[in-house]
């Protein structure tokens, strides 16, 4: 298995997943997950690690996270104690 999907099956798992399969997500919300992916797959691991942490703070990421919150659905800031210990620069140089 490849970083960026070891990566990806993470956020499936905890976030993506569960925002996606959920009959209560509004549609803006999961176009806005679905938008995230896309962007996700373009990047090498270390890129996506960057993105993870560019959307805690940009303020588009700010508002789709209190959208999200809103809905009591799972955000990155959710997952980012694990994020942080499981894809760390040690990580990366495996």
């Amino acid at each position: 298995m490849t970083k960026e999907q070891e990566i990806m099956d993470f956020l499936y798992e905890k976030v993506f997943g569960p925002i996606l399969n959920s009959k209560e997500a509004p549609l803006s919300i999961k176009n806005g997950v679905n938008l995230t992916i896309g962007r996700m797959n373009e990047f090498s691991a270390k890129k996506m690690i960057r993105y993870f942490w560019s959307a805690l703070a940009t303020d588009n990421a700010i508002k789709f996270s209190k959208k999200l919150k809103a809905e009591n659905l799972p955000r990155f800031e959710d997952v980012f104690e694990e994020f942080r210990d499981r894809f760390n620069d040690e990580w990366l140089k495996k």
